[in-house]
Parts: structure tokens; sequence; C-alpha cells
């Protein structure tokens, strides 16, 4: 009897088990299929950007050659056949931006991902890399020589030339966007020349050509300054939304000598924007960890990727997050470890959807409102809202086209939307609506992503546009560099004075 009893019991509590289980094993499974990795392939002479909404047709995709020698003396003839022919130029690296700012539709497309050699001089700490460099291939070469970047994003996807480009800007504590880091850099302009460009040589287009997005020749390599690499140890503690800032001031004053910050906002729909999980990472004493290839992100992806689907998905990850992921991924960390992450395990990789990214600049004061609106924006667009990540920057002193003129918290926002004339409608008009309650509040928007912005609200968020772009046509009169963003917000600026 009593052996009976005790298999009725362990079968009901495997029932209950597989019941409290099945659902989310299923839907992970579920999202797995859906997400395999299903993109298509461009057709020949055609380009796109990581969005997968800009697919146009170019005359010619040119590959600079790895050889600094062979690359100038074959990219100066490229420039002098455009400019003959009269076709325009665009420059790309690894192709991260979304709004056509590595595309000329026609035009010819420079590809700079094979020019990518890059010498550390330990004396200075400045590393000298060219400009098609990929963070992954610098975060391991530095790595031995025991160095880190200053500032950097959060992923290794991106080039070196792109980062400065748009000018990014990371999640290093107390720190002003990358081009504060930059030493000096070559440039090529549209005549073929090549100048050497800092804060004390041709100051001004140092200053038009960081987050210039390559309207003012082609960055062929920087030198850049570099920091020592470091043990750091997590910290993470979970507040509500009104006590995020002063939590944060506490535990700063309390525990100073912070490295790295950065934030993640509760987007469930029940309860979008009202938790915070705040990650802070202090410097320790002992052995530095090793740098390590990622392993199998399987889980994390479908995790991620689940939560694109439904409000269970979302309730899922956030658990995920806040209570399962420190125990998985541990606490300790070296600072290239932290940086040396890849975009590719959570990116979209269906035919139906895709990944756009939206980030917002506001001062501390208006930084409640902004998130007020911005939650009642979404939920009336029925936005799918997947991640909002939070970070500080510090002032921007060196760069014309500037976002941060004051220290900012920027809020970057991950959406999944359909890849459909209708789909991109619906997120042009909800962006509009995010734009206007962040420029209402003293705000700006970051500049890298779709180009759903109306004219009127870039001109508001940079104010130094015009003159911005009236120096571009004096220093490229033929306007030799164009994309997109030229197309949009230069070319039809200057049609409409």
């Amino acid at each position: 009897m009593r052996s009976t009893k005790t298999r009725l019991f362990v079968l009901a509590v495997g029932l209950i088990v597989l019941l409290v289980f099945l659902g989310p094993i299923l839907r992970l499974a579920r999202t797995a299929y859906r997400h395999r990795n299903v993109i298509e392939k461009l057709p020949a002479g055609y380009v796109d950007d990581v969005s997968r909404m800009n697919k146009v047709q170019v005359a010619e995709t040119w590959d600079i050659p790895a050889n600094p020698q062979k690359a100038e003396e074959q990219l100066r003839d490229l420039l002098q056949r455009a400019r003959a022919s009269g076709l325009h130029v665009s420059i790309a690296g690894a192709r991260h931006s979304m709004g056509g700012q590595t595309i000329y539709p026609g035009g010819i497309a420079i590809n700079m991902l094979p020019f990518k050699a890059m010498e550390l001089d330990e004396g200075k700490n400045l590393l000298h890399v060219q400009a098609g460099a990929k963070w992954a291939d610098v975060i391991p070469y530095l790595d031995k020589h025991g160095r880190s970047i200053e500032v950097m994003q959060s992923d290794n996807s991106f080039t070196v030339g792109g980062s400065l480009s748009v000018n990014c800007h990371g999640w290093q504590y107390g720190r002003p966007p990358i081009a504060s880091t930059v030493e000096s850099f070559r440039l090529m302009k549209a005549d073929g020349s090549v100048v050497r460009c800092s804060r004390s040589e041709n100051k001004e287009v140092f200053s038009l050509a960081l987050g210039g997005y390559g309207l003012f020749g082609v960055i062929l390599d920087a030198d850049l300054r570099v920091v020592p690499n470091e043990r750091l140890r997590l910290e993470q503690y979970i507040v509500p939304l009104d006590q995020a800032m002063q939590s944060f001031e506490h535990k700063l004053r309390e525990k100073p000598g912070v490295r790295m910050v950065y934030a993640r906002m509760n987007i469930t729909p029940q309860r979008m924007f009202d938790e915070v999980l705040v990650n802070m990472f202090y410097p320790e004493g002992g052995p530095i960890p090793p740098l390590t290839e990622a392993g199998s992100r399987w889980l994390p992806r479908v995790v991620f990727r689940g939560s694109a689907s439904t409000a269970y998905g979302k309730e899922l990850r956030w658990s995920a997050e806040t209570k399962i992921q420190p125990y998985l991924t541990g606490t300790v960390f070296s600072r290239n470890q932290l940086m040396n992450d890849n975009a590719e395990w959570y990116l979209d990789h269906s035919a139906d959807t895709t990944d756009i990214l939206h980030e917002y600049f506001l001062r501390r004061q208006g930084a409640g409102r902004f998130l007020t609106a911005a939650r009642r924006i979404i939920r009336k667009h029925n936005g799918n809202l997947l991640n909002v990540t939070v970070r500080e920057v510090e002032t921007d002193s060196d760069t014309f086209l500037r976002y941060a003129s004051q220290p900012m918290i920027a809020f970057v926002m991950f959406f999944s939307q359909t890849r459909t004339v209708s789909g991109d409608a619906q997120m042009q008009e909800m962006t509009r609506e995010l734009i206007d309650a962040a420029l209402e509040v003293g705000g700006r928007y970051y500049l890298p992503y779709r180009l759903h912005a109306t004219m009127a609200q870039f001109g508001r968020a940079y104010p130094q546009a015009d003159e911005f772009f009236g120096l571009k046509r004096q220093y490229d009169p033929q306007e030799l560099f164009q994309n997109q963003f030229y197309l949009k917000y230069g070319k039809e600026r200057a049609a409409t004075k």
C-alpha cells in the first residue's frame, strides 16, 4: 500500500512539474524554430544594412585592399573615377546603422572591412588601428598586451571607422562619447588628398568627421587612447523607477570607483518601466580572468527572441535576467570580456520581422517626464518593445553634430517590427511621437537609426545642422560623399532654404 501511495505521489509531483515547465519548454522550442537563420541572401549588385529595410541597387561595391599603400593609391583612383563619372560614394563597415547611412542608391559603395591592421604603442598607450577593424579584432589584440578600449559600444560587432563616424558612446562610467578617446585620425578627402586631423591639426575637420556619418571623407586609420585591462566584479540591485537615481547616487557615495554601469528597465506590458535592474562593475584585486570565446548562446537567444512574441515571453525573460542570469554567468569578469560580446546572438534572423533601435538623450530633470510619455506612446501604438538599456553620457566637447552638449541619460530602446510597408509606417508614426516627447523636455534622439524624424524634428534636435551641411558642401563642393541620411536631411533641407 505504501509503495502504491509513494508511486502515486511521485507521479503527481512529476505531472505538476511537467505542467509548470511544459509551457516554457514548448515556447522556447517554437522560438528556436521560428528564429533559425533564414535571412535571405542579397542579389548581386544590391546592398542593405542591419535593419534589412534599405535594400537598394548600387553601381559598384568596392573592397578596399588590405595593403596600406595599395589602399590609398586605389582609393584615390576610385574617387577620381567617381567624380569623372558623376557617381556618388558611400562608406560602409559592418553596416550596423539602420537608415541607409552607409548607402547611396546607384552609387559606389566602399567596403572598409579588409582594412583592419593595428599596432599598439605601449609607451604612449595609443592604439594605431585601421578603420575597417572590428572591435572583435581589436579586443583580443589589446588583451594580449594587458590593455582595453577606453570607450566603445556594448557589442564588438562594429568597426572602428563606423564607431567614429557615429561618435558612439558606451557604458564606461563618467565618460563622453568615443571622440574623447581619439588622439588623431587620417582622412582621405574628396579630392584624394590625405590629411591628419586632431585637436590641434585640421581641428575643424576633426570635429566634423567624428560623428559626421562619412560625409567629409574616408577615415583611413586612427590613434585611440587605451587603458589597462582590469578584473571587475558585478553588483546588481533592482529598484522602483522613482528610486533608481537616488539609489545609484547613494551607491556611488557609499562605494566610489565604479568602472562600468548600465541599467535595464522592466519592459513587461503590465509593469513597463516600473522597475530598473542596475548593473555596476567595480575593480577588485586578484588575477584578471582570461578572455574567452562565447560558448553556445542558444538558451539566452531563445529566451530573448521569445520575448518578442507575447507578454508571457517578456515576463519569462525579465524573471530570467533578474533571478537566474547572475548564477549562470558569474559575477567576476575582465573589462575586455564585458565588451567582447557579439550582437549576432540576439538579432532577429527571421524573414518576416526585424529589430529596430531607437535612442533618446535626456537631461536628468526631463528623464521622468519622457518615460511617462514614452510608456503611453508605446502602449498606444502596441509597440513591440524588447529592451531598454539606460546609460549615462558625459558632455561631448569634440564633435560638431553633437548629441551630448551636456551630461545626458541615454535610453536605448530595442523594438521588433514587421518587414512590411505598413509595419514601417506604424514604426514611423510611433517614432515621431517619441521624438516629440524627448524634444518637449529638452532632449535629443540619436542619428544612426531609421530616418523617421521629420525635417522639423531634426532641426529642433540638431540646431547646428544647417552649418554642418554648409561646411560639408564647403569641404566637398561636388558632394561626392553622400548617403540616404544626407539625401533626406542635407539635400532636401538645402532645397527648402
